[in-house]
């Protein structure tokens, strides 16, 4: 598992757990125990279970202590401590919904074999205002039969991400997979939200032919690189799919060209240039790749310029944006972007660390042979995906010593990407 943004509040346990056990009225900043709560997730010792147990049994009706408890239940389906089942079980009855969801969901984590929980669950999806896709995939993770009765009504939903859920999660219940074309259309609904919740409903259900279609949704290629990891992972295990198989959609979507995606959004008209470089900050990636493949067609030759003002202007500072600028600066051949793009395949902040495998592509397209060993460093960091698009792009460069370097790799779709 990636846990590159696990621990980003530099506590030790016994400080997390003091701040965690100060009372609200005594913090210097009332967020604090919400912090505490969540870094604790890092620390699977009784000691920390205790803490988070005992921060949940606190209810006094505060804000900023439900929100602890909320964290806290959450952090202990990260620890996965069965030991605070009967605390965590507790909580399916709160009357707050998102210390409920984060219940439902962390007893999907820890797991059980007692029906009653599981039909505690069930019976959540009869009270309105509680999250029912979620009450619906730990339903069909732990194949409570009995709900199958209860889940068939949400398939029509009007909501689209409960109605992928539903339909998802009828088929892993019953075996029938005939309908799952229906959660494969929402991958080209005009919601991002429906695009990005069918995408998980597809992993949850282990269906392998969706791949070519995930492929080419348009949303970040986070949601889409972790489906193909994850698919993956279980084709693997079960015998449904090889590395051979699934190397040609690993390296598109590592890639992210926006001609290799099917988009969603369409201009009735050409945008100006100023147009096309706001889409960019786009919370709706499939804005995002509209206007970059805008940019690469109209607008190839302000582009490059463009780029780099907006970058220094405010792309920095914006994740979504910086990784956008970094790829196309690499499409484009830009070469006076030749030092932002290794500033970005170096920048270890977490919130641009998918650009850091955005720029090492767009290196290899800008074509200069400098970059040859700051991309065989990056074979020497822990983020596979940083270290697939370092092979790609060291291969587009002329250079396979890098093989060298990735075939004893401990990620399997790093070490196979080198031993082809």
């Amino acid at each position: 598992m990636d846990k590159r943004f696990a621990n980003l509040f530099n506590l030790t346990e016994e400080q997390a757990i003091a701040l965690l056990q100060t009372p609200l009225e005594q913090l210097e900043d009332e967020s604090d125990r919400y912090v505490a709560a969540s870094h604790l997730r890092n620390f699977p010792t009784q000691r920390s279970i205790n803490a988070l147990i005992g921060a949940i049994e606190d209810t006094e009706p505060a804000l900023y202590n439900r929100i602890a408890r909320r964290k806290a239940v959450e952090s202990l389906g990260h620890i996965k401590a069965a030991v605070a089942m009967p605390t965590i079980r507790a909580c399916l009855g709160d009357e707050d919904c998102y210390t409920v969801e984060n219940a439902v969901w962390a007893i999907g984590e820890i797991g059980t074999s007692d029906d009653e929980i599981k039909e505690e669950i069930a019976q959540l999806l009869e009270k309105s205002g509680q999250n029912h896709r979620l009450i619906m995939q730990t339903l069909a993770k732990f194949n409570y039969q009995q709900a199958l009765q209860r889940i068939e009504p949400f398939m029509n939903s009007e909501s689209e991400p409960i109605a992928s859920a539903a339909i998802a999660s009828v088929c892993r219940l019953t075996g029938d997979y005939s309908k799952m074309d229906r959660v494969v259309a929402f991958l080209q609904h005009s919601s991002v939200n429906a695009r990005r919740g069918c995408i998980q409903d597809l992993i949850d259900a282990q269906y392998y032919p969706a791949i070519p279609a995930i492929v080419k949704c348009p949303v970040s290629l986070v949601f889409r690189l972790r489906a193909l990891r994850l698919l993956g992972e279980t084709g693997r295990e079960n015998g449904q799919l090889t590395f051979a198989q699934l190397e040609p959609y690993l390296d598109t979507v590592i890639r992210d060209f926006p001609d290799d995606l099917e988009l969603v959004h369409e201009y009735d008209q050409t945008p100006s240039l100023e147009f096309v470089i706001n889409e960019l900050y786009h919370t709706d990636f499939g804005r995002c790749y509209l206007g970059s493949k805008t940019l690469l067609s109209e607008y190839r030759e302000q582009g490059g310029e463009a780029l780099m003002a907006t970058y220094t202007a405010k792309a920095r500072s914006d994740y979504g944006a910086h990784y956008h600028v970094v790829k196309l600066l690499g499409w484009l051949k830009y070469a006076p972007g030749y030092d932002l793009l290794v500033e970005a395949l170096h920048n270890r902040a977490p919130q641009f660390q998918k650009s850091r495998a955005g720029a090492a592509i767009a290196l290899g397209n800008l074509g200069d042979k400098r970059a040859i060993p700051e991309l065989k460093a990056s074979l020497e960091t822990k983020i596979w995906d940083l270290k697939y698009a370092s092979l790609l792009a060291l291969e587009q460069l002329g250079d396979t010593t890098g093989r060298d370097i990735a075939c004893n790799d401990t990620d399997w779709l790093v070490k196979a990407k080198a031993m082809e």
